[in-house]
């Protein structure tokens, strides 16, 4: 039988689970997933993601991809036949037949994320599982004014974490903005690729220069330095999503 290459859309509450890589001995979305694919198999199938997230973090749009060698289901039908055979806290929200050659992880060109804060009030206890309660209400004009430095070729090293084993800290950014969704502020940003925790590292940076009351200015200066000691704390995970993935062919 002729492999089949599968692309996968799909959710995830990542709440319960330890990130997206597959771990010995912890429960993650990779893990769960291989292990739905393995009982619709009859045989381990490996899966590849278009990127990893950390523990906490969860998606609303992750792609992944698996060869199968099933011919007898159409690809739209993997949506119930895994979505059967996965926890509740994983769903798929689309499959189609790619080419042979088609890679979630390289054949991306950029990938968005989105982090949610809850501003000023008291958040709902469910929507603590989703968003960063923060006492205040930012500045959204300072913020953004940050934001808007966030473009182009940028040597991030400043919002590398220590243990970053990535061996260049230079990423393109498409662009950053903060806005106000219904009751939630929300951080969204596009680049081609992240260094670990990088984007809850640009977060916690703005929000501790807003409330100094620093120009965007400082923010650039703090940018080009390099140093991690000048930048601020790494915002938690529950707020972040991996919210969308572009690909150069479709």
């Amino acid at each position: 039988m002729n492999k089949r290459n599968i692309r996968l859309l799909l959710a995830y509450d990542g709440t319960d689970f330890s990130g997206w890589q597959r771990q010995a001995g912890r429960r993650t979305v990779q893990g769960a997933l291989e292990a739905a694919l393995e009982k619709l198999h009859k045989h381990p199938v490996s899966l590849t993601g278009s990127g990893r997230t950390d523990a906490g973090v969860h998606a609303a749009g992750q792609v992944a991809h698996f060869h199968t060698d099933i011919g007898s289901i159409p690809a739209e039908r993997f949506v119930p036949a895994l979505n059967r055979l996965l926890p509740q806290d994983v769903r798929i929200l689309g499959a189609q037949e790619g080419s042979l050659d088609f890679h979630a992880r390289f054949d991306a060109k950029s990938r968005t994320y989105r982090y949610c804060l809850v501003c000023g009030r008291p958040a709902l206890p469910q929507e603590l599982r989703y968003a960063y309660q923060l006492w205040r209400y930012p500045r959204l004009d300072r913020l953004n004014d940050y934001a808007r430095l966030l473009r182009g070729e940028l040597d991030c090293s400043v919002f590398a974490q220590s243990k970053d084993p990535s061996l260049s800290r230079s990423r393109y950014l498409f662009g950053a903005c903060f806005f106000i969704q219904g009751n939630r502020l929300v951080f969204e940003i596009t680049a081609n690729a992240f260094l670990w925790k990088m984007i809850r590292s640009i977060l916690g940076t703005a929000l501790r220069c807003e409330a100094q009351g620093l120009a965007p200015e400082d923010f650039k200066t703090i940018l080009g330095s390099g140093d991690r000691s000048l930048a601020g704390p790494t915002a938690p995970p529950q707020g972040l999503f991996l919210w969308n993935i572009a690909y150069y062919r479709s």
